[in-house]
C-alpha cells in the first residue's frame, strides 16, 4: 500500500511541477514581447530567492535589493540568450550570483586568496556531520568566516554550486576550488566545535 501510495505523490507533484514549468515557459514567451505584466508575474515569483542569493554574498540589504532590480532588468533584455538548458530560476540566480560577485569585487572587500595548487590525490576532503546543528547557527558562523571563505561555501553549500561550475563563476582552478572548499569547511568546523563548547560551559 505504501508504494502504491509513494508512487500517486510522486505523480502529482511530477505534474505540478510540468504545469508551473509551463506556466513560466508562457510568461518567458510574454517577457520576451516585453510583457509588463508577464515581467511583474515573474519578478513576483523570484525575487525573495534572488534577494536571498544577493545579500548572502553582499551581507548589505541595500546594495542586495539594488542588485537584484538590476539582476532581473538585465535578464529580461537578454532573454533571447535562454535556451532552456537549466530552469528559469537557475539561470536567473546565475546572473544574480555573477553580478554579486563583480560588486563585491569594486567594493575592495573581496580579496581572492590565492592558494598553492595541490594534486588532487593529496587534497583531503574535509566532511562535516550537520545532524543535531541548528541551520541558524550554521547560517551564521558562515557569515562570520573570512571572506573567500564565507563567498565559496555560500556558492557551495547554500546555492548547491558543484566545484566545476564553482571554478567557472569564480575563474579558479578545479584544484583551487576544491583546496578552498576543503579549508573552509575545516574552519567552519573549528567555529561551530568552539560555539557548541562555549554553549556547553555556560549552559546556553
Amino acid at each position: 500500500m505504501s508504494h502504491i501510495i509513494k508512487n500517486i505523490v510522486v505523480r502529482v507533484e511530477f505534474n505540478f511541477l510540468e504545469k508551473q514549468n509551463s506556466h513560466i515557459n508562457q510568461l518567458i514567451e510574454r517577457c520576451k514581447n516585453n510583457d509588463s505584466n508577464a515581467q511583474m508575474l515573474i519578478y513576483q515569483q523570484y525575487y525573495k530567492a534572488m534577494y536571498n542569493s544577493a545579500y548572502r554574498i553582499l551581507k548589505d540589504e541595500f546594495e542586495a535589493e539594488d542588485l537584484m532590480q538590476e539582476a532581473f532588468l538585465s535578464a529580461f533584455s537578454k532573454l533571447h540568450t535562454f535556451k532552456g538548458e537549466v530552469t528559469f530560476g537557475a539561470w536567473l540566480k546565475r546572473i544574480v550570483i555573477n553580478k554579486s560577485l563583480t560588486q563585491l569585487k569594486k567594493n575592495t572587500r573581496y580579496d581572492v586568496v590565492k592558494m598553492d595548487v595541490i594534486p588532487n590525490y593529496e587534497i583531503e576532503e574535509e566532511t562535516i556531520d550537520y545532524s543535531g546543528l541548528n541551520v541558524k547557527q550554521v547560517l551564521k558562523t558562515i557569515e562570520g568566516l573570512k571572506e573567500n571563505y564565507r563567498v565559496i561555501l555560500t556558492l557551495n553549500l547554500i546555492e548547491g554550486y558543484d566545484y566545476e561550475e564553482i571554478s567557472e563563476i569564480l575563474n579558479y582552478t578545479n584544484e583551487n576550488v576544491r583546496t578552498t572548499v576543503s579549508r573552509a569547511k575545516k574552519k567552519l568546523k573549528q567555529e561551530l566545535l568552539a560555539t557548541n563548547t562555549k554553549s556547553s560551559l555556560y549552559g546556553r
